[in-house]
């Protein structure tokens, strides 16, 4: 079950398909794009003594060499371990060293300095003339490396907001599940789809290669590398039917844009959006900008991008009494999942009482990566604790509030800022908002509010209490607000709730 056989069959059934760009420059067709993948797997085993099992880890902007050298390392029969090309190379060496990779690519081959690399992991680079050469040093396609279902693919590192980021084990069976649920659950995929990778390819964009893989579906790589809208809108004008995922600060940006340019979004087939919280005031301007273009996911890497989802047409369905309700909401189970909110003693708690989100399928990890006791912290008979605080509705539909360690507790009472950011986003004058708890020795905890003004707005205290007042019970409103000018991010748009944590402490 080798996910690269994906790949060897779209090559042989449709050589000739566009497989991949650089911008609008087509880069190489499927009989291309495979044969690269299979003379890389070659040149890891000789030159680097590659073995199933093996962990290759990846270090690197989004390119389209990135795609070649993921289905490289899986047509050896070998692992991923993609790293976010932001982290300090320092933070980086510290994930390769844990996950014993034996080689890293790198964008130039020269990011980390002597002695930084565990002994014996080499470092190569993922573009040049040398990755050329490596890249079609065999004019002859073989079969990827038989792999068992169960076989470790892909070796994720979280964030590690809560410390040292631990290793997401998903398997070769695991990407299946996540792969042939998203035609079922999120957006049909043909031939003609684009799949554009604005986000960052060591995480769930890149997770999407898969199904679009499989159907010899183009991939699209910006010639920025990264996300810049009106780039992204000229593309989708000249390329036709793209999908791509986003986090909800992108989809923010690309409205903006959209205003500016008068852009309708033409050529754009599905935005897929997760990530963080999207707000219902959010999610409504840009269906009034960009249109029906939007399908809600809900996932984490140890259930990668296969929780819940909300499909287009009820992101962009008529204005009814229960609208904002599935708006707000991360739609409906997945089909291949079983989703439940728990206590803490994983009892199944009732519709509307708030818990723990929990969930179990194909799709869930294997576990953690040298660490058995996060593992059976985190996976009860089954079952994945997810860390996510929520409540279903009679008809099925999870909304989240929090992370369960963002609630706030204050007096006793539990408040989830979710719902304060829902009400303060709403006002006319604030762009963004996160809400997070500060210590108190009346109340244990109070409400602080970080709000960035529009530009050109003007925002006070008084504006913001007296707006809170009118939507919102008095025990949850702000006691303070922080005006600033950004909210601090990760590369994948998320606000970082403990770096406001520390503004507060510092």
């Amino acid at each position: 079950m080798n996910i690269a056989n994906w790949l060897h069959a779209a090559a042989r059934v449709h050589p000739h398909a566009p497989a991949l760009f650089s911008g609008d420059t087509l880069r190489a067709d499927y009989a291309t794009f495979a044969l690269r993948a299979s003379s890389l797997a070659r040149v890891l085993a000789d030159e680097h003594g590659i073995a199933a099992g093996d962990r290759v880890a990846v270090f690197a902007r989004n390119c389209v060499e990135y795609l070649e050298v993921l289905y490289a390392v899986w047509w050896a029969g070998a692992v991923v371990v993609p790293v976010n090309h932001k982290l300090h190379p320092a933070e980086a060496a510290w994930i390769i060293e844990h996950a014993e990779a034996s080689v890293v690519f790198t964008d130039a081959g020269a990011t980390f300095g002597p002695g930084q690399l565990p002994a014996g992991c080499a470092e190569r680079a993922i573009e040049g003339e040398a990755y050329r050469l490596a890249a079609n040093s065999h004019g002859t396609l073989v079969p990827p490396h038989e792999a068992a279902p169960d076989d470790l693919a892909w070796l994720f590192y979280t964030s590690g907001t809560t410390g040292r980021p631990k290793g997401v084990m998903l398997s070769h069976a695991n990407l299946v599940a996540m792969s042939t649920s998203y035609p079922i659950d999120v957006d049909p995929v043909s031939p003609a789809d684009a799949a554009l990778y604005a986000a960052p390819m060591s995480h769930g964009a890149g997770l999407y290669n898969f199904i679009h893989v499989r159907h010899a579906a183009r991939h699209v790589v910006p010639e920025s590398r990264g996300f810049v809208a009106a780039e992204i809108f000229a593309l989708a004008r000249t390329l036709r039917q793209v999908s791509m995922f986003a986090a909800p600060t992108m989809i923010k940006r690309m409205v903006d844009e959209a205003r500016r340019s008068g852009s309708t979004g033409d050529g754009i087939k599905s935005v897929i959006y997760g990530g963080g919280p999207m707000y219902v005031a959010d999610i409504k301007e840009a269906l009034a900008v960009l249109g029906p273009r939007f399908i809600q996911i809900y996932g984490q890497g140890e259930s990668p991008m296969t929780i819940t989802a909300l499909g287009r047409s009820l992101v962009a369905g008529p204005d009814h009494a229960e609208r904002d309700r599935i708006l707000a909401s991360v739609g409906t189970a997945q089909s291949c999942v079983d989703v439940k909110v728990v206590d803490e003693h994983m009892n199944a708690l009732p519709p509307g009482v708030p818990g723990e989100v929990a969930v179990r399928g194909a799709t869930v990890m294997r576990g953690y990566w040298r660490n058995e006791e996060a593992t059976r912290q985190s996976i009860v008979d089954g079952w994945l604790r997810t860390g996510d605080v929520g409540y279903l509705s009679e008809d099925g539909f999870l909304t989240l509030t929090d992370r369960s360690k963002d609630v706030i507790i204050s007096g006793g009472t539990n408040i989830y800022p979710r719902e304060v950011e829902e009400v303060l986003t709403r006002h006319e004058a604030v762009a963004e908002v996160s809400v997070v708890g500060e210590r108190d020795a009346e109340w244990g905890e109070i409400v602080v509010a970080f709000v960035v003004p529009l530009a050109g707005a003007t925002l006070d205290d008084a504006t913001l209490e007296h707006w809170c007042r009118q939507h919102i019970a008095s025990f949850k409103k702000p006691k303070r607000y922080v005006f600033c000018s950004e909210l601090p991010k990760n590369s994948y748009g998320k606000v970082l709730k403990t770096e406001l944590r520390k503004q507060l402490l510092a």
